[in-house]
């Protein structure tokens, strides 16, 4: 058995390795990512100096000139206006510029401006880790960044540009001292108002030169060069609540900096400064200001141009307004106003008439009339819009054709009636019979019967607003189309028919443009092209129409609307001796005053809708004059109001469209196709007349002439209960919009006081009867 050999020499023993401790761990790895830090720095450090040899500083570009824009009329030739022409930039020197702008200014964008090298390596930092994380992406600019990109680069929102401009300002830094690169940039930047620079922004803003400016308003500038449209307070309610809050943010930082004394701060932070009108604004006077305020609207929400671009760019844009159609509008508004012609001042200030016209075919608004000059107050009424009463009754009856019924469906007639515990009634409470057709019901107005017909579809008040929808008048949520794009307090109940949703005028002529044009709604719109400085096209309206009603529907409710001209509520419009179709509209407040009066009427080839509000859309109509004399609407020989809809609104509709439609074609409407599907109710059915010979026609009021009966209310219209459920409005119109949430009215309708026979069976429904007959009515025929 052998041993095992033994090595030679004597027996090491292996010393136990020593473990580390997790000082000594962390420790090495400190020293691992120290030197990768410093070999990153170094590499970084190289790139940085490679970028700056590589980017020099450029030229300056041509375009941080503010350039005029250039607006015309629909024939690209007649200029309509300029967006600040007469407020281009005016470079003044450093020392001309006010203490107070450049303190505030630092205060507000870059508070280091002074001790930095024109670059926050920080802000980039942050900006970079914010965008590289999918979040909104941030500029990390100062002032010397913000300078050079206005001055030398664009606003693309891309590393690229964000690295040349933080060497570019680097070299700008170098080479310009701070008191220049403020300068420069007090010179350039863009406040708002088409005002490039402090002097065109003090003279934009408070009529006068920049050296001038005081601490309150030096402080609202530099609030505004944030963001000219959130902060400018001409831009409404809300653009002044967050110019309070930015504007207390520079005053803080002003004080907090040293610029200004606390006491300083605290006599600036009790009000903002008193922003003057500026004479140099002029060219807005008139509906001017509104026609270029809705260019303006449209531009930015297609995406056609920035603001910048729109009030500097140069552009030229070409709109869809017609200035005879135009001047024709304000023409028969001024002269059919209820104090047109009364000596002295005029003292009814607070009447706002509205009118909007628009191409049946391409959905072009031709012209409207906004109210008072926009001088006097940037709410756009044919904006702004009331509550649409039973203008809204058009909607009903495209919505019930299309769940089967027909015009000759019946609907109860009689007032009141009762629906899930609601009252409902006519005008003067007037009964029609249980049995009214819906011709009839159009014809006069006929609320219960409207209710009726609503109720009588499952889910009636939904059906009501997406046919409103479909023939152009957005609902509650906003769309993509419309001027505006979303009316206010559409309501999901039966109330829906009588128009308790406030509709801008522009959007109502549309949807009544829907029905002449076959039930193809086009999206109403203001701009016809946009070209650039350069001449190239930035964007050509095409036609956006879609058929969202049938056509054979869409006659129908046409040729229901045509008897309301020629039978109906609205004979005024008999007048214009050409085929009409339209509705009237009256809405009471809750004093039962009348609140809103519509005339809607289209041909075959423009509608037109007018509406009578007065003072912030829901206060009463009727008024005394200042003097107590004599109301300023005169009433009718029987005492009655003449502030309905088939009074003073039919009568300025009718004075637009003459001169509008003077020359053109007389054109007809589609014959009615009688439509006739399964009514989803029964007991609706229509029941012939007796003969004529064994029962003779009603005979008319004696206060009629002429056997056509007239809408016209009492002195204190009866108002029109809501369901009891339903909340009343509390929106304000959208932009531009009265300051104060009016009361809600509630839209009544005033029928004639006859119930006309409904077509005979006999008759074929291609030639229904009530036809267009041109007639003139005798001048005391209608109140």
């Amino acid at each position: 058995m052998s041993a095992k050999r033994r090595a030679d020499g004597k027996a090491k023993t292996r010393r136990p390795q020593q473990r580390r401790t997790k000082g000594q761990r962390a420790a090495k790895v400190a020293k691992i990512l120290g030197i990768v830090a410093v070999v990153g720095a170094l590499v970084t450090a190289g790139i940085a100096v490679v970028l700056y040899q590589a980017i020099s500083i450029p030229k300056a570009n041509e375009a941080f000139q503010a350039q005029t824009t250039f607006v015309y009329y629909q024939d690209g030739k007649q200029q309509l206006g300029t967006y600040y022409e007469d407020q281009n930039r005016e470079s003044i020197p450093y020392d001309e510029m006010p203490d107070t702008m450049k303190d505030a200014v630092v205060a507000a964008e870059n508070r280091t401006f002074w001790t930095d090298k024109g670059i926050d390596p920080k802000g980039i930092l942050r900006a970079l880790f914010s965008n590289a994380s999918g979040n909104s992406r941030q500029g990390a600019s100062t002032i010397t960044q913000q300078y050079v990109k206005i001055l030398y680069l664009t606003s693309e929102q891309s590393y690229k540009r964000k690295i040349k401009e933080a060497v570019v300002s680097l070299k700008i830094q170098q080479q310009y001292s701070k008191k220049e690169v403020l300068e420069g940039y007090l010179n350039t930047i863009y406040f708002g108002r088409g005002a490039y620079g402090i002097q065109a922004a003090s003279k934009a803003f408070f009529d006068h030169d920049a050296k001038d400016l005081s601490l309150r308003e030096a402080a609202v500038l530099a609030t505004v060069l944030n963001n000219p449209t959130q902060f400018d307070p001409a831009n409404g309610k809300q653009a002044r609540d967050d110019l309070k809050i930015r504007y207390e943010y520079v005053l803080d930082s002003m004080a907090e900096m040293g610029t200004i004394t606390s006491e300083e701060r605290d006599t600036a932070l009790k009000r903002l400064p008193k922003f003057p009108k500026v004479a140099t604004q002029s060219q807005f006077g008139d509906q001017k200001g509104h026609m270029l305020a809705l260019v303006k609207s449209e531009l930015l929400a297609r995406g056609i141009a920035s603001e910048e671009e729109i009030d500097g760019g140069g552009l030229r844009i070409t709109t869809t307004f017609d200035p005879q159609v135009m001047a024709d509008v304000e023409e028969a508004v001024d002269e059919q106003r209820p104090d047109a012609g009364m000596p002295g001042p005029a003292g009814n200030k607070d009447l706002h008439v509205a009118a909007a016209t628009v191409d049946t075919q391409s959905g072009e608004l031709l012209g409207f009339y906004g109210g008072q000059d926009y001088l006097e107050s940037q709410i756009n009424w044919a904006v702004a819009g009331g509550m649409a009463g039973s203008t809204m009754k058009a909607a009903t009856d495209v919505a019930a054709i299309r769940e089967g019924f027909s015009l000759n469906d019946t609907f109860e007639g009689n007032s009141p009636i009762d629906i899930a515990g609601t009252e409902f009634e006519n005008q003067g409470d007037e009964d029609y019979g249980s049995a009214v057709s819906m011709i009839t019901a159009t014809e006069n107005s006929v609320n219960t019967a409207f209710v009726d017909m609503v109720d009588s579809m499952p889910d009636g008040p939904q059906k009501v607003i997406q046919a409103a929808e479909d023939m152009g008048i957005p609902g509650n949520e906003t769309e993509k189309w419309g001027i505006p794009r979303k009316s206010i307090d559409f309501q999901d109940n039966i109330g829906v028919t009588l128009g308790t949703a406030q509709v801008s005028p522009i959007n109502m002529a549309n949807a009544y443009a829907t029905l002449a044009n076959g039930g193809t709604r086009n999206e109403v719109h203001v701009v016809r092209k946009v070209v650039d400085k350069n001449g190239e096209t930035l964007y050509e309206a095409k036609t956006r129409s879609k058929e969202t009603v049938d056509p054979d529907i869409a006659a129908d409710v046409t040729y229901a609307l045509q008897q309301v001209v020629e039978e109906g509520s609205g004979t005024e419009a008999l007048a214009l001796e050409r085929p009409v179709a339209g509705k009237t509209g009256t809405a009471t407040n809750d004093d039962g005053d009348v609140s809103s009066s519509w005339f809607v009427g289209t041909t075959p080839q423009v509608s037109t809708a007018v509406m009578f509000v007065r003072g912030k859309g829901r206060e009463g109509l009727d008024v005394l004059r200042p003097d107590g004399a004599d109301m300023w609407l005169p009433t009718s020989s029987d005492g009655r109001s003449g502030y309905f809809g088939g009074n003073y609104p039919a009568k300025t509709w009718t004075a637009i469209m003459q001169r509008v439609m003077e020359g053109m074609d007389v054109k007809e409407f589609p014959e009615p196709v009688y439509v006739d599907g399964d009514a989803p109710e029964d007991g609706h059915e229509y029941t012939p007349p007796p003969s004529p010979t064994s029962t003779p026609k009603p005979s008319q009021s004696p206060t009629e002439t002429g056997g056509v009966p007239t809408e016209t209310p009492t002195e204190t219209p009866t108002e029109t209960p809501l369901p009891t459920e339903t909340p009343l409005p509390t929106e304000t119109p959208t932009t531009p919009v009265p300051t104060e949430t009016p009361t809600t009215p509630v839209p009544t309708e005033t029928p004639a006081p006859t119930t006309p026979v409904p077509p005979s069976p006999s008759e074929s429904p291609t030639t229904p009867t009530g036809r267009f007959q041109p007639r003139v009515q005798a001048p005391d025929s209608r109140p």
